[in-house]
């Protein structure tokens, strides 16, 4: 199957991470739940690359389960800031080199800590944004810490 050889891509390959591509088309605003009807897999195996950034401006990555939500306040208690919110689109397509909806977190443009949900390790198969929109890249969880600088944490709540 071919498919769109992008930073992410690169960084794999690079670090000799065996991985499935999985294309589709990208729908405005169907996030990780159209993805995972698409594919036919659970969204909470669906990990979404979130860009915050911290009351001082501090950029950073978190990387979530699709059916999860981010508590800030839960991650800024554990990175001992005051406030932790995500950054608008513009801006993460500026920090990341990705177009928001297709940001991955191998091979960012600008280094910032990464930060990954706990339980994300206990999944077999997880789908990440391969770089682009409607691109995701099926692997197991522990070439994360293979590729990158991460911190594990527990900061996911239910989406209301």
């Amino acid at each position: 199957m071919d498919y769109p050889i992008t930073s992410a891509i690169r960084v794999l390959r690079q670090h000799k991470i065996s991985f499935e591509p999985h294309i589709f088309d990208y729908v405005e605003k169907g996030g990780t739940k159209h993805s995972s009807q698409i594919l036919s897999v659970e969204e909470h195996a669906v990990i979404k690359t979130l860009i915050f950034e911290t009351n001082e401006k501090k950029p950073l990555i978190v990387l979530m389960h699709g059916d999860l939500q981010v508590s800030t306040k839960e991650l800024a208690r554990i990175i001992k800031v005051k406030t932790v919110s995500p950054v608008a689109p513009e801006k993460a397509n500026k920090l990341t080199g990705y177009l928001f909806g297709g940001t991955s977190p191998f091979g960012i443009k600008t280094k910032m800590p990464i930060y990954v949900e706990k339980t994300i390790f206990d999944l077999d198969k997880i789908y990440i944004n391969g770089g682009k929109r409607g691109f995701l890249v099926a692997m197991e969880p522990e070439n994360l810490r293979e590729v990158l600088q991460i911190q594990e944490v527990t900061v996911g709540i239910k989406q209301v």
